[in-house]
């Protein structure tokens, strides 16, 4: 790469913050670090302050201002607090930002950034799932790319004819199965959060681990993609590859298949949205295909995993429903984590909110926010119903 690219990450302490932040390590004249963010991490969020003299620190928990303050003094980084200082970092003067923020949470911070025009690697799906025809207005209107982070949508980015999308005739989001693919619904039942959140391939954070323990995650990854490549719902499918070897595919009108292949590794597409349009090197394991010797496909069970349905069914109705989706899902999830309610419950939780919510299409950032409050609200109320 020529020049040194000024990045920003938001979500600095998370996993996905963790790798980008290990591949700067790896190229430290490569990159000039502008600003860092977390939530509640302080002690994690100053050393990688300190480590990569960034220029702003930002904690998302304004009553943790001080402690933060107290933890860079002397150092000459700027700190800050708030939700309203995260979309703040942002905004600043960057060429890259790497948005990493886990959850509804970082959609205005990912908005913030593309109105500032800066180039954004994008590993928050929910900005997306929940105002993707907005971010992708702004970012039209801005001049601005969207770089995906997920393996998934990374891998059709590679692989998608962006001259030419009239050629394409679908694309293929490839989906692991989780810890419990070949499991009955009868042994999910009792299943806890310590045993959801052991991925079989992949190394994430409990919330993205428990979506993809019940498929929800790649249900949100096809609302995503939807919004990403600009296709129908009909041309965008799932296909499990337990292996995660192969981590999408674009199938082409002339029966041409493309796929994007490599180890189950996310330092592989955060390199390839770090150093877009170039490449990098990474210490990432090589594929060994004879080692691999086999490569497994099967389609997603739908009885099993209904979450698939509820978020195809979203995807296809549009409007306010992708939002409804993702937030009563958070909800779910939160309470499953807490021990609140059980593995199975977070799908019947989803549907009955999807069920008994039907606002109007969001057409501000405002509304999207308002749709998600209300959304959790109903999510609250639902599994009151279900305790009671």
């Amino acid at each position: 790469m020529s020049g040194r690219k000024r990045i920003s990450i938001l979500g600095a302490t998370g996993s996905v913050g963790q790798s980008t932040l290990d591949l700067v390590d790896r190229d430290p004249d490569a990159f000039e670090v502008i600003a860092v963010t977390a939530f509640r991490d302080v002690e994690g969020l100053a050393d990688v302050a300190r480590k990569h003299a960034a220029k702003v620190a930002v904690i998302g928990d304004q009553t943790l201002e001080s402690e933060l303050e107290s933890a860079l003094a002397g150092s000459g980084i700027a700190t800050a607090a708030g939700a309203q200082a995260i979309c703040d970092a942002a905004a600043m003067d960057a060429d890259f930002v790497m948005a990493a923020i886990v959850g509804a949470a970082g959609v205005r911070p990912v908005m913030a950034a593309i109105e500032a025009g800066t180039t954004v690697g994008l590993a928050n799906k929910e900005s997306l799932v929940s105002a993707g025809s907005l971010m992708l207005e702004a970012a039209r209107k801005r001049g601005v790319t969207i770089l995906p982070v997920d393996s998934e949508h990374n891998a059709i980015f590679q692989c998608f004819d962006h001259e030419r999308p009239g050629g394409i005739a679908s694309i293929i989001l490839t989906a692991s199965g989780g810890p419990f693919r070949e499991w009955t619904r009868e042994q999910m039942r009792d299943v806890t959060p310590e045993r959801a959140v052991q991925h079989p391939n992949w190394s994430m954070g409990a919330k993205i681990s428990i979506d993809s323990a019940t498929l929800m995650n790649k249900g949100l990854e096809l609302i995503e993609a939807r919004y990403l490549f600009d296709l129908p719902p009909d041309d965008c499918r799932i296909v499990v590859h337990p292996q995660s070897v192969i981590h999408s595919l674009v199938e082409y009108r002339d029966g041409s298949v493309l796929a994007q292949l490599g180890a189950p590794d996310m330092r592989i597409p955060i390199a390839h949205t770090l150093a877009w349009p170039e490449r990098m090197e990474t210490p990432c394991e090589r594929l060994n295909l004879a080692e691999i010797a086999r490569l497994d496909f099967e389609e997603p069970d739908a009885e099993r995993f209904p979450a698939i349905a509820l978020a195809r069914s979203a995807m296809e109705a549009g409007g306010a429903r992708p939002a409804i989706l993702n937030a009563a899902n958070e909800e779910a999830v939160a309470a499953f984590l807490a021990n609140r309610i059980g593995f199975l419950d977070i799908a019947e939780i989803v549907a009955r909110v999807l069920n008994g919510y039907a606002p109007n299409a969001p057409q501000t950032l405002d509304d999207v926010f308002a749709i998600d409050a209300e959304a959790r609200a109903h999510a609250q109320q639902q599994m009151e119903s279900l305790a009671a």
